[in-house]
């Protein structure tokens, strides 16, 4: 496709998530696809997955139960019969901003970004070596030898294109198991052609150097050559002083920029420091809650803003028990087995809210892998008891990720009104920061809560050893799902035994962090050193304008 087919004035984003479930990878994909005007490129690999279109026979086409080979079954909404993806497949998903057709103010040309998309394949497989790739006339994809008597299809494509946008794009075979397209399903509805992959065509690449000829190709392609790649890497160190940001607006003291990382007995710069005081006002709260035998993250979790949030009469409960299943690495809460959770837990969490009077309430959780639905029934069981004794409280939850699983519909069904979610890091530092969630995986959670109608939340945290582009892109890609507000805070370690502090971001760069999310749409950043969570929630919550929040919240932190 000409570049006159398409907007070029963004940049392309261009995600490495690795390993993503189908459901998950399509959520983000329709956030992306009506949230934002944004270009995406992301790239994955799905888990064994097969999927069809509206007009795929599957009586035919479909030759085993998907269970039994451990493969999903989903429809989608695209054009196309079933077709496989798997691991060793690269699976790419533009999301573009197409022009109409001759400029004018018609439709998007379907006809040339499909061919864009083709080109795109077929240029990637000849810089990698293969000489013999092509268009077949009259089947989709990209095939091996389309001219000969047995040309080989190695890269299926189907897209959809409405209002402009793009979304679901093509998957190319790396090193694909051929065996789940050669026994298990016709690929595509073609019985008569095989399919092949790059290693069987002896074309001995990595998915990473596909991923890097992709990534470029496609930015040359659909944005002028514009490119800002991030990668989820697989479990690499904490940076240290080689990505510490510098940027005209801030800049890092020399001091930090010269050790590896900071001592944990090292003194905190004065803006670190917060202002404790123990008055009437946090015993009270204190007291109240030790009545109704009630956990705070405040406490749990170390919070550096406790007496400012106790002093106004505020707290985050923590529910379902003080233990967690996992074991971030930057994080204090205990991580022993945990204890089956009090079914008399939700009354008292809405005891203590009718008792201070709150007019929002924040929730807060730990993770529960080992409860069936990860806890979501209970939080949801909090909604419903607060706004049975307190039908005017607004009510915000910071919930886990449920590990992706629809057990999170039952805690949407229940409509916080504010639904956070925190992403904790940038792509590149998941796995390390924590290793049992994902970067992925957390922004379709924050998607599908959007799509569900709800404001949503998320949060992460500088000093990890993210560099500025990198903080940027995770500003983005949370705007390109729709979320309205973001926390960002200091990394503060809890112990020697958590990941070490790589720097202090100076309040100019959080001021400048502000500046860049609100820029792209986010409705409100709270941004500074001592930001956690649910810091100034009241604040936040009134910025996003959303008539299902109160204009006149107490935030409960």
């Amino acid at each position: 496709m000409s570049r006159e087919n398409l907007e070029v004035a963004t940049k392309l984003n261009v995600r490495w998530l690795g390993r993503v479930p189908y459901h998950e990878a399509l959520a983000v994909q329709k956030a992306m696809f009506s949230q934002s005007s944004m270009q995406h490129l992301l790239l994955l690999e799905h888990p064994h997955v097969f999927t069809y279109g509206s007009s795929a026979d599957l009586d035919t086409n479909l030759k085993c139960d998907p269970a039994k080979v451990g493969a999903e079954l989903v429809k989608v909404n695209r054009g196309g019969d079933i077709t496989y993806h798997g691991p060793g497949q690269l699976v790419a998903y533009p999301i573009l901003n197409l022009l109409a057709k001759h400029g004018g103010n018609g439709p998007a040309d379907m006809q040339a970004y499909v061919h864009s998309v083709e080109q795109l394949v077929i240029d990637t497989l000849t810089q990698l070596g293969v000489k013999n790739a092509g268009r077949f006339d009259g089947f989709p994809g990209v095939w091996i030898e389309p001219n000969s008597v047995t040309p080989k299809k190695i890269c299926a494509i189907g897209v959809r294109v409405s209002r402009g946008r793009t979304m679901h794009g093509f998957a190319l075979n790396v090193s694909t198991d051929l065996s789940f397209m050669r026994e298990h399903i016709v690929p595509c509805g073609i019985s008569q052609y095989p399919v092949t992959s790059l290693a069987e065509l002896g074309v001995d690449v990595t998915m990473q150097q596909v991923i890097d000829v992709v990534a470029q190709l496609a930015a040359n392609q659909w944005a002028g050559g514009e490119l800002d790649r991030h990668d989820v890497a697989p479990g690499l160190p904490v940076s240290t002083t080689a990505n510490i940001a510098v940027n005209t607006k801030f800049s890092v003291t020399s001091s930090n920029a010269s050790s590896e990382t900071i001592e944990i007995s090292a003194r905190k710069p004065e803006w670190l420091r917060p202002h404790v005081s123990h008055g009437a006002e946090v015993l009270a709260t204190k007291k109240t809650l030790r009545d109704l035998n009630l956990v705070t993250v405040c406490e749990e979790a170390g919070c550096p803003n406790l007496s400012e949030c106790w002093a106004d009469g505020t707290a985050t409960m923590m529910v379902l028990g003080e233990r967690c299943t996992r074991a971030c690495g930057f994080c204090l809460i205990d991580t022993r087995k945990p204890l089956a959770p009090d079914l008399n837990e939700p009354i008292r969490v809405a005891q203590a809210v009718q008792k201070m009077k709150l007019e929002h309430a924040v929730l807060t959780m730990v993770a529960r892998d080992d409860l069936a639905d990860g806890g979501m029934s209970h939080v949801a069981e909090c909604i419903r008891e607060i706004r049975n004794v307190s039908p005017l409280t607004r009510v915000e939850t910071l919930i886990s990720d449920a590990k992706g699983t629809d057990a999170l519909e039952v805690l949407f069904n229940e409509r916080p009104d504010v639904l956070n979610h925190n992403i904790e890091t940038v792509a590149r530092l998941q796995r390390q920061v924590r290793p049992s969630a994902g970067y992925a995986r957390s922004l379709s959670v924050l998607a599908r809560a959007q799509a569900a109608g709800l404001v949503t939340k998320s949060g992460f945290m500088l000093g990890l050893g993210e560099r500025q582009a990198e903080v940027e892109a995770t500003l983005i890609d949370l705007a390109a799902v729709g979320v309205q507000i973001v926390t960002i805070g200091q990394y503060l370690r809890p112990s020697a035994e958590h990941l070490p502090v790589v720097r202090w971001a100076d309040p100019a760069e959080f001021d400048f962090y502000k500046q860049f999310g609100e820029s792209l749409g986010i409705k409100h950043v709270e941004a500074s050193p001592l930001t956690r969570s649910s810091y100034h929630a009241k604040h936040a919550a009134e910025q996003t304008n959303d008539k299902s929040v109160s204009v006149q919240l107490v935030s409960v932190r």
